[in-house]
């Protein structure tokens, strides 16, 4: 059995779980959820638990079986606590600032570079270096953070750039210029 996939999800107060067919429907406090997950994969609903099981142990069931369990399993957290991922930008001259709605980030390019928020998501500047991008599905807030970064990801050398709040960048050495006692 899937160690994942066995779990059983606990659904917080406040929180209601309905399965259709393969459609899983998740309303909390935060907002409202849906996904289609596998047809093949049983979810039961019964005391405040959700418990997802496999027809088969065949490779593609044991497969569906842990994923299913995550992705409903995510539903049920976003809807009720929601989810975030802190952004921070490191350079001189670099920052970000929030204009209505939008993210506009300026990084060193000739222009300012501009996000708009994806339905469900939003994005908090704490401070001129920090961004904290949240939502309530885990899969929209990842991307996003993800397109955030990629529009000036760390540099190698200054290690410059947006990066994840905590995420280590290896600087490499730059040129070490000339050798000591070398040819004359």
């Amino acid at each position: 059995m899937s160690r994942i996939g066995r779990m059983p999800i606990t659904v917080p107060q406040g929180v209601t779980v309905e399965v259709k067919d393969s459609l899983v429907l998740v309303k909390g406090p935060r907002g409202e959820l849906s996904r289609r997950v596998n047809p093949e994969m049983e979810i039961t609903l019964e005391d405040g638990t959700i418990k997802v099981n496999r027809p088969s142990d065949n490779r593609e069931h044991r497969a569906q079986h842990g994923l299913t369990r995550a992705l409903i399993a995510n539903m049920v957290e976003g809807v009720s606590r929601g989810f975030e991922k802190n952004l921070e930008i490191v350079g001189v001259g670099y920052r970000a600032e929030k204009t209505g709605e939008k993210l506009v980030l300026k990084l060193g390019f000739s222009h300012p570079v501009e996000f708009e928020p994806e339905g469900g998501i939003s994005f908090i500047v704490e401070a001129a270096n920090k961004v904290k991008v949240s939502g309530i599905d885990k899969e929209k807030v990842g991307k996003v953070a993800a397109e955030i970064k990629k529009s000036r990801p760390p540099d190698a050398y200054k290690g410059k750039g947006v990066r994840y709040a905590g995420e280590k960048v290896r600087i490499k050495p730059g040129k070490a210029g000339k050798a000591v006692g070398g040819k004359k």
